[in-house]
């Protein structure tokens, strides 16, 4: 059976069901958009302006959800700054549970029909060799930009973090919601991400406000924040977003703020935790961080595929 429409909350956690499943048999197939805490951080932060023009299609096993496909249609984006973005092409996300791979074709027959006449991307890993051959099969090329990497640790050995002197980790539920938003705006302006953008994070099952870090200055400027998103089932978190005000960077912040996060996790029964960066060398800051100053280590990257319209 399949369906296609548009996208809705109670979709999300069908779609994190699989991500579950699917981690537990193949983690290295879980795609920088594909994951667990990623489905309800993009769907969240964008839900409420972007909804209507993301349109999905399921496929199932009887009623077991077994692959499903998240077209991101041409859309405006307003930002904080006043400028706004014409997002003219279209890009895909997916999902195959890894005993139905014969999928991949109907999901690129699907993308095909709902994305016709426009530029298409799609980013599946570098180790789901059998899609990588089917899009390639149907006009599909490598894109070496936009490259990210996954990267895992465990949560054994964990450092205890080190503020400087006057910085403190507090939660975003202690900051309150004015706080959080300023603390994400502040770190990556320009930026889609509204008060409202926030409340529909918040409204996802998979949002822990007690995961949810930020660090706060001196002056009480929010410096840095991250959302810990907890995978129950395969005990691991995933951080999406870390990101750090430009006039506090470099003094530590990100890492004492994520190894709080990961003692925080092992306590609430984390066991692995995992967070995805830029690939391309312009831009090796994340990488140091989490690879060099936190022990993290590649697991997979994804592999970018583009066809032109026609």
């Amino acid at each position: 059976m399949t369906d296609s429409e548009l996208l809705t909350a109670a979709d999300i956690p069908l779609m994190q069901e699989l991500a579950q499943r699917v981690t537990a048999l193949r983690p290295d197939h879980i795609s920088a958009g594909a994951s667990y805490g990623e489905l309800a951080w993009v769907w969240g932060k964008g839900c409420a302006a972007l909804g209507a023009t993301w349109r999905r299609r399921f496929w199932y096993a009887g009623t077991e959800l077994v692959a499903w496909g998240w077209a991101f249609l041409p859309c405006t984006v307003r930002r904080n700054d006043g400028s706004v973005r014409e997002v003219t092409d279209t890009s895909l996300s997916y999902q195959v549970h890894p005993d139905r791979l014969e999928l991949v074709d109907e999901i690129i027959d699907w993308y095909e029909e709902v994305a016709a006449g426009l530029d298409r991307a799609v980013t599946p890993t570098n180790a789901e060799e059998f899609a990588l051959a089917r899009w390639a099969a149907r006009g599909y090329r490598p894109d070496d930009d936009g490259v990210t990497l996954l990267n895992q640790r465990d949560l054994d050995d964990l450092e205890p973090p080190a503020l400087p002197d006057g910085y403190r980790i507090r939660t975003a539920d202690e900051v309150g919601a004015e706080a959080a938003v300023r603390a994400h705006l502040d770190a990556w302006t320009p930026s889609g991400y509204t008060a409202q953008s926030y409340r529909d994070v918040r409204a996802t099952a998979a949002y822990r406000g007690d995961l949810h870090l930020v660090v706060e200055a001196p002056d009480g400027t929010m410096a840095a924040s991250t959302i810990i998103w907890y995978d129950p089932v395969n005990r691991s978190i995933e951080f999406e977003p870390v990101g750090t005000h430009p006039k506090y960077r470099r003094l530590g912040l990100a890492r004492a703020m994520m190894l709080t996060g990961l003692q925080r996790a092992r306590a609430a029964g984390a066991r692995h935790a995992t967070v995805v960066c830029d690939g391309s060398p312009d831009d090796p800051g994340p990488r140091r961080l989490y690879q060099d100053g936190l022990g993290f280590r590649e697991l997979s990257r994804d592999a970018p595929m583009v066809r032109p319209a026609g």
